[in-house]
């Protein structure tokens, strides 16, 4: 049991580096379709601006990276596309431009 905790605890998002030019490139391929400059094509409200964001309970590492992965409402699901690195990567570029305002 403890070997499980300890995998999982490996294996947690926050636990893996971020690679910033991989997240570049993998939001360019996967994101930039709907969610070009931070906006969002589909849901006006559900943009990945920092205040939305905010909003939204999604201003941290972990909360973009599971919804990346597992999809919400017209979000698709990620984790059978993308490995946890390139998640935790495409993550950590969001919420960098976010505090960035997307610049």
């Amino acid at each position: 049991m403890l070997s499980v905790l300890l995998l999982g605890l490996i294996l947690a998002p926050s636990a893996l580096a971020v690679d910033m030019e991989s997240g570049e490139q993998i939001f360019g391929v996967y994101c930039i379709g709907c969610h070009g400059g931070g906006g969002n094509i589909v849901r006006r409200g559900k943009t990945l601006k920092q205040k939305a964001l905010e909003r939204n309970g999604l201003a941290s590492l972990e909360a973009i990276a599971h919804l990346v992965a597992n999809g919400k409402n017209n979000m698709s699901a990620y984790s059978d596309r993308l490995t946890q690195q390139q998640i935790q990567d495409v993550a950590g570029y969001v919420l960098e431009q976010a505090e960035q305002g997307w610049h």
